[in-house]
């Protein structure tokens, strides 16, 4: 999905004054750093709980529809609270409103665990905790944003967010192949306690974030105000609004089609949760080799470039259609992770050049919002619209929609005109005035 970003109304230098080891690149100071390896650990667990969750469901004798009601329930309350979590995360410090999601996560993951481990897991249970899962997401999400943004600084920035994303996605490939044979092996149960695991050590790590380099928030109005000022910022950025509304859609069809259909089409017709964590993992080695090229690679125009990355996003849900064999379907998730990740960095290098720092976590909260609004229904519809139309066809029309949605993003001249800038913008909000030095004048902002 997208990815964020920084930066305030009148927009400070955003670096961290925590003493950086000789060993460290000058960007990657002590909050990156700690940011990073608590992003492998969660990384490690979350992706293989993925996979567990899934196949906890089909092993109780749930079919499609029920996988599909627990991956909404997983996403729904993420809708629901996420702009919530964004006005919080920019009133509170943000690494307390990490460490207590993170907190939350790890309760939920670890009862999700016993129940599977010890007895029979209803449906209902299921969902219930996958709901504190994502509630937890809902407030660490925007708060992860702004901590990860204002760790770096100036023209590394793109470097420094494809160094953190490069580990995070090596941790997820990792994490889904090892979760996949987990499953296979010994059962989902203990794949869930890992996780649960993996999130009171993240949780551990984030606590020892320094916040001091964070100006003090202004008082101001209460949170409805910041809401509004949040929607004012996103709003007034067409390439901003135009990106969110394509990934709304395009990150349904793809949700459903990997936590629905994927594990079912891995039952039926590739061996099991082993090759479909593998496939997985394959995704996952792309996005790895994309970060990896995007530590070099620094396109002029950055959106441009990055929504040209994801028309191969529907290669997988056209490769589960047919169905192609396993080890087709490794080089397509390959190609489609590696990508998908240099739209992931352009993204998040475009919003930490042109978001005011003191705002980042509201609008961060509206482009996860639009990110993920239509997943839970996405999610739920998986299983009807298999038997209303085929499971084949369900899969053709995800990868349809997701060339369709990317297509329309490139026809706003915002999206195809927005150029890497070398300095700081100063600002007055969206819309206001501006000012920087850039490789290439900015088109069409505000």
């Amino acid at each position: 999905m997208a990815s964020r970003p920084t930066p305030g109304d009148s927009r400070p230098v955003t670096t961290s004054p925590s003493p950086r080891s000789p060993r460290r690149p000058a960007w990657a100071g002590r909050n990156h750093s700690l940011l990073t390896a608590a992003a492998v650990v969660t990384g490690l667990g979350s992706q293989g709980a993925l996979v567990a969750a899934a196949f906890a469901v089909l092993e109780t004798g749930g079919d499609g529809g029920d996988v599909g009601l627990v991956a909404m329930a997983r996403t729904l309350p993420l809708v629901l609270f996420l702009l919530i979590g964004g006005a919080v995360a920019d009133r509170l410090p943000r690494h307390r409103v990490m460490v207590a999601a993170n907190a939350l996560n790890c309760l939920s993951q670890a009862v999700f665990a016993a129940l599977v481990l010890t007895g029979d897991p209803r449906l209902w249970q299921m969902m219930l905790l996958a709901a504190l899962g994502g509630t937890g997401q809902a407030f660490f999400g925007p708060a992860a944003e702004g901590m990860l943004m204002s760790s770096v600084e100036g023209e590394q920035a793109g470097r420094a967010f494809a160094v953190f994303r490069m580990a995070m996605q090596g941790a997820a490939l990792g994490g889904a192949a090892l979760g996949g044979a987990m499953v296979a092996a010994i059962g989902p149960g203990w794949v869930l306690a890992a996780d649960a695991a993996a999130f009171a050590v993240a949780g551990v790590l984030r606590a020892f974030l320094d916040v001091g380099h964070i100006p003090p928030r202004v008082p101001g109005g209460g949170m409805l105000a910041d809401l509004r000022d949040g929607w004012r910022e996103f709003s007034g950025r067409p390439w901003l609004w135009a990106v969110v509304v394509q990934f709304s859609i395009a990150n349904a069809v793809v949700a459903a089609a990997d936590a629905v259909y994927g594990p079912l089409v891995a039952r039926d017709h590739l061996g099991g949760a082993g090759p479909w964590g593998l496939a997985l993992g394959a995704f996952g080695a792309g996005t790895v080799a994309g970060a990896v090229l995007m530590t070099r690679w620094k396109p002029r125009r950055l959106l441009f470039a990055g929504t040209l990355c994801v028309f191969p996003l529907a290669l997988p849900s056209a490769a589960l259609a047919v169905p192609v064999p396993i080890g087709a379907l490794y080089v397509v998730m390959f190609v489609a992770g590696a990508t998908v990740e240099v739209f992931g960095v352009s993204w998040m290098t475009a919003l930490h050049q042109e978001i005011p720092e003191d705002k980042l976590s509201r609008v961060s909260a509206y482009d996860w919002f639009g990110s993920v609004a239509l997943v839970p229904l996405a999610t739920a519809a998986a299983g009807p619209a298999e038997e209303a139309f085929g499971r084949t066809a369900a899969l053709w029309g995800c990868a349809g929609l997701v060339v369709l949605v990317t297509a329309a993003a490139l026809c706003v001249p915002e999206v195809r005109d927005l150029r890497r800038r070398t300095t700081h913008v100063t600002r007055g909000g969206a819309g206001g005035k501006e000012s920087a030095d850039a490789e290439s004048p900015v088109g069409g902002l505000g």
